[in-house]
């Protein structure tokens, strides 16, 4: 996943807010591709509602008040990024998708997961 998407980049503060949209967008696409039967959408609409919401908790969490605001936001956001593992995980064990899709999607959600973690981290010895 490219962080120069959209025209920003890492310098100007918005690498975070493109990867999560990004990764929102690939979440969308996977969905979009699965099969039309009833397991695959019920799991699906499990991913597509925990991989989407990654990047709106992470612009709730710039929006924070306090720093107990944002760590709560990350923390809510890191949540989401280890259920959309878990979707992942199911629909590929379950054979429903086969292919670099979900393990490209799992290594972006491995990545922002510890992007996150040491967020909270320097927020918590901060506060």
């Amino acid at each position: 996943m490219n962080a120069e998407q959209d025209g920003k980049s890492v310098k100007d503060g918005q690498y975070l807010k493109v990867r999560t949209k990004q990764f929102a967008l690939e979440i969308i696409r996977l969905y979009a591709s699965l099969p039309k039967r009833t397991e695959a959408l019920v799991l699906g609409k499990q991913l597509l509602r925990s991989g989407t919401s990654v990047g709106a908790h992470y612009r709730e969490a710039q929006r924070a008040r306090s720093n107990v605001e944002f760590i709560s936001k990350f923390e809510g956001d890191m949540q989401e990024l280890e259920e959309t593992l878990y979707w992942l995980k199911l629909l590929e064990e379950s054979g429903i998708v086969v292919g670099d899709q979900v393990s490209i999607l799992q290594k972006e959600a491995n990545e922002l997961m510890a992007i996150m973690v040491t967020s909270v981290k320097t927020a918590k010895r901060i506060s």
